[in-house]
């Protein structure tokens, strides 16, 4: 299919499954009006709740219905997924116990090539460059993974490859190929079921709940999110890695229970993250995954949006964050903006503000917003509400930018 919004896509699956919008909406649990909204471009399909259940409904998957990778004209948006076709090689043709190369630098260089290279490429969302060093850095890994002898040196191996197929995990997802990006999760879980650490299975167990399928399985995500955490939390004591993981898991299992509406658990695991990150510095910038109070804060606005609302309920939530802390962390800032925005979005009071966080967020980290399917979403649905004083011209800057017909 070649439509970009996701009403135009709904229309054109529905049609294909020769359901009419009562049909699906009965099977979806959703109104017939507001199918028919989404399919007109007059309301948004943003929710990840709604994208599950249609998805599901019509028997395709999330990508089916929400777009999968897209490529325009502009070089930001178009270049990070050169990097797509080399990483798939890495991941599919190495195995923990037979290397698809012979040959590797040393252990010592590779670790410091993940710690001064990949991590801050990663946090700043440089696409482009952190896929010039992730192929090779785990083919080389799996060189070191596969070599007898020196039991430190490949348990030391083998937490890196953990790392560094958790980055490509979560970078392949943000540029749109989930298949790829559970295939680099499960060879974490793989190299974490060996070496049998805590701290490492819960890594794992982390990319591999944030790569699952969505269409019916939200509840999975769920349980196994509830499950993981439960699985590190004897483990966790006062180590401040370990709090971490479990902290970034308790948050999953917030999303995942706000996502199938189950408001009690979602209230619950977002307390436990908050009493968790209590036990820590807040400093986004030198935690794993930016695990801290800040980013609790950021999570309560990704559910604030997840659970449906907008305008100032939204803004309360975002002025609660001190956004000077994630300046280091242009990934989390970028998702944070995008989440603001999108929530602003809903209400016609709130779209010049809105726009005004998404363009913030597109500065902060132009490589992966303009890769986001639900920002394009909210851009497309925007477009057709703007006038010059809602910021019309802004709004089809960005839609240049992002491939949306503008």
């Amino acid at each position: 299919m070649d439509e970009v919004t996701i009403g135009a896509r709904l229309r054109t699956l529905r049609r294909w499954r020769g359901m009419s919008q009562a049909g699906l909406a009965g099977l979806a649990g959703l109104s017939p009006s507001f199918l028919s909204m989404v399919e007109t471009g007059q309301r948004p399909l943003d929710r990840r709740s709604h994208i599950a259940a249609i998805a599901s409904a019509l028997k395709v998957s999330e990508t089916d219905l929400a777009g999968g990778p897209h490529l325009t004209a502009d070089p930001v948006q178009a270049d990070p997924h050169a990097s797509i076709p080399p990483l798939r090689v890495a991941l599919e043709t190495n195995s923990l116990t037979d290397p698809a190369c012979d040959r590797a630098r040393p252990l010592a260089e590779l670790v410091r090539e993940l710690r001064e290279q990949v991590e801050p490429q990663f946090a700043a969302c440089d696409y482009v460059r952190l896929g010039q060093h992730l192929p090779q850095l785990i083919d080389e890994l799996h060189v070191h993974t596969a070599q007898p002898g020196d039991e430190a040196a490949r348990r030391l191996a083998l937490q890196t490859l953990v790392e560094a197929c958790a980055y490509a995990a979560f970078r392949a997802k943000d540029l749109g190929y989930p298949d790829l990006a559970h295939i680099a999760a499960a060879r974490a879980a793989a190299a974490a079921a060996i070496l049998d650490d805590p701290a490492a299975t819960g890594k794992a167990a982390y990319a591999w709940l944030q790569t699952m399928p969505r269409a019916g399985s939200w509840n999975r995500t769920l349980a196994l999110a509830e499950r993981a955490a439960g699985a590190l939390q004897p483990h966790v004591g006062d180590d401040s890695m370990r709090i971490q993981v479990l902290g970034q898991l308790t948050l999953t299992a917030a999303l995942a229970a706000a996502v199938v509406q189950n408001g009690a658990a979602s209230a619950h695991w977002l307390s436990e993250a908050d009493e968790l990150a209590g036990r820590i510095p807040d400093d986004p910038a030198s935690s794993w995954h930016s695990f801290s109070k800040t980013n609790v804060g950021v999570w309560s606005v990704t559910l604030a949006v997840e659970r449906g609302e907008s305008g100032q309920g939204v803004l309360e939530l975002a002025r609660r964050v001190q956004e000077d802390k994630l300046s280091a962390r242009r990934s989390r800032l970028a998702a944070f903006r995008c989440d603001v925005g999108r929530g602003l979005a809903r209400d016609p009071r709130s779209r010049a503000e809105a726009v005004r966080w998404l363009r913030q967020a597109e500065d902060t980290a132009p490589q992966r917003v303009r890769n986001s399917s639900p920002v394009r979403e909210t851009v497309a649905y925007m477009l057709g509400k703007a006038t010059a004083t809602a910021g019309g011209r802004e709004l089809r800057g960005m839609a240049a930018r992002m491939g949306v017909p503008h």
